[in-house]
Protein backbone atom coordinates (compact mmCIF):
# COMPACT_ATOMS: atom_id res chain seq x y z
CA UNK A 1 0.00 0.00 0.00
CA UNK A 2 1.61 2.82 -0.91
CA UNK A 3 -0.54 5.45 0.35
CA UNK A 4 0.62 7.32 3.39
CA UNK A 5 -1.22 6.58 6.92
CA UNK A 6 -2.08 10.16 8.65
CA UNK A 7 -3.07 9.46 12.60
CA UNK A 8 -4.41 12.63 14.37
CA UNK A 9 -6.23 13.78 17.54
CA UNK A 10 -8.83 16.82 16.60
CA UNK A 11 -9.88 18.65 19.05
CA UNK A 12 -13.00 20.50 18.29
CA UNK A 13 -13.71 24.01 20.03
CA UNK A 14 -16.86 26.30 20.01
CA UNK A 15 -20.55 25.34 20.33
CA UNK A 16 -20.29 21.27 19.09
CA UNK A 17 -22.08 19.66 21.35
CA UNK A 18 -26.10 18.72 21.64
CA UNK A 19 -26.09 19.41 18.35
CA UNK A 20 -25.44 15.92 16.67
CA UNK A 21 -21.68 16.69 16.18
CA UNK A 22 -20.51 12.97 16.97
CA UNK A 23 -22.82 11.80 14.75
CA UNK A 24 -21.64 14.21 11.73
CA UNK A 25 -18.02 13.61 12.46
CA UNK A 26 -18.93 9.95 12.71
CA UNK A 27 -20.36 9.95 9.61
CA UNK A 28 -17.48 11.86 7.50
CA UNK A 29 -15.26 9.45 9.00
CA UNK A 30 -16.98 6.49 7.72
CA UNK A 31 -17.90 8.28 4.43
CA UNK A 32 -13.81 8.53 4.05
CA UNK A 33 -13.01 4.93 5.38
CA UNK A 34 -11.01 6.33 8.82
CA UNK A 35 -10.53 4.56 12.18
CA UNK A 36 -11.06 5.73 15.55
CA UNK A 37 -13.04 7.27 17.66
CA UNK A 38 -15.38 10.02 18.60
CA UNK A 39 -16.67 11.45 22.01
CA UNK A 40 -17.78 14.75 23.66
CA UNK A 41 -15.41 16.18 26.48
CA UNK A 42 -16.38 17.85 30.02
CA UNK A 43 -14.99 21.27 29.00
CA UNK A 44 -17.74 21.53 25.92
CA UNK A 45 -14.96 20.48 23.23
CA UNK A 46 -15.52 17.36 20.98
CA UNK A 47 -12.46 15.31 20.79
CA UNK A 48 -11.66 12.46 18.03
CA UNK A 49 -8.97 10.49 16.82
CA UNK A 50 -9.07 9.93 13.37
CA UNK A 51 -6.42 7.57 11.20
CA UNK A 52 -6.32 6.55 7.28
CA UNK A 53 -4.72 8.16 4.28
CA UNK A 54 -3.70 11.29 4.80
CA UNK A 55 -5.95 12.97 2.21
CA UNK A 56 -9.06 11.38 4.28
CA UNK A 57 -7.71 13.15 7.06
CA UNK A 58 -7.84 15.82 5.64
CA UNK A 59 -11.31 15.48 4.35
CA UNK A 60 -12.33 14.59 7.78
CA UNK A 61 -10.24 17.97 9.37
CA UNK A 62 -12.64 19.92 6.94
CA UNK A 63 -15.86 18.27 8.01
CA UNK A 64 -14.72 19.09 11.31
CA UNK A 65 -14.06 22.96 10.69
CA UNK A 66 -17.11 23.30 9.08
CA UNK A 67 -19.51 20.93 11.59
CA UNK A 68 -23.16 20.32 11.22
CA UNK A 69 -26.13 23.07 10.70
CA UNK A 70 -26.29 25.00 14.37
CA UNK A 71 -22.70 24.31 14.93
CA UNK A 72 -19.99 27.49 15.61
CA UNK A 73 -16.71 25.67 15.76
CA UNK A 74 -14.33 28.68 17.33
CA UNK A 75 -11.27 26.70 17.10
CA UNK A 76 -9.72 23.18 15.49
CA UNK A 77 -6.26 21.49 17.49
CA UNK A 78 -4.64 18.77 16.00
CA UNK A 79 -1.99 16.77 17.23
CA UNK A 80 -0.38 14.00 15.90
CA UNK A 81 -1.22 10.63 17.36
CA UNK A 82 -0.75 6.61 16.97
CA UNK A 83 -3.18 4.67 15.11
CA UNK A 84 -6.27 3.58 17.23
CA UNK A 85 -5.74 0.00 18.22
CA UNK A 86 -8.95 -1.04 16.96
CA UNK A 87 -10.38 -1.07 13.20
CA UNK A 88 -13.74 1.18 12.60
CA UNK A 89 -15.08 4.23 13.86
CA UNK A 90 -16.47 4.28 17.57
CA UNK A 91 -18.22 6.54 19.70
CA UNK A 92 -16.73 7.11 23.19
CA UNK A 93 -18.25 8.46 26.45
CA UNK A 94 -17.31 11.90 27.53
CA UNK A 95 -14.70 12.28 29.70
Amino acid sequence: MSDDVTSLIVRVEGFVQGIGFRDFLTMAAQQNKLDGWVRNRADGAVEALVSGSTKAVEAFVAAATRGPRGARVTAVDLTNSAPPDEKGFARKPTV
